[in-house]
């Protein structure tokens, strides 16, 4: 699941740069964090930033999630949609943020 969640992120967010932040995997892209991941014992977390989980509350509602974060449980497929969705909107968030 981990590999398939970074391989989904590295090609909706192609200039994003892989680092490690938090002791997590992590995508930085103009110089900030763009999302985070990371694997547990019952689910994988990922981190979108608070925004990125604002701006898909409803979608959401099957997942634990928190300020920031959210887990995909192990015995479920990933939703790439919605993450491939969740980046798209931090990316172009990002690049906004970094052209103003």
């Amino acid at each position: 699941m981990l590999e398939e969640l970074r391989a989904l992120i590295r090609d909706t967010a192609p200039e994003a740069i892989e680092t490690i932040s938090y002791a997590i995997p992590t995508f930085d892209l103009n110089g900030k964090h763009l999302v985070h991941f990371a694997g547990y014992a019952e689910h994988v977390g990922f981190y979108p930033i608070p925004s990125g989980l604002g701006a898909f509350k409803e979608e959401l509602s099957h997942y634990k999630i928190g300020k920031g974060s959210m887990q995909f449980p192990l015995d479920e497929p990933l939703p790439t949609d919605l993450i491939h969705r969740m980046v798209e909107f931090r990316v172009a968030e990002n690049t906004r943020k970094a052209t103003t």
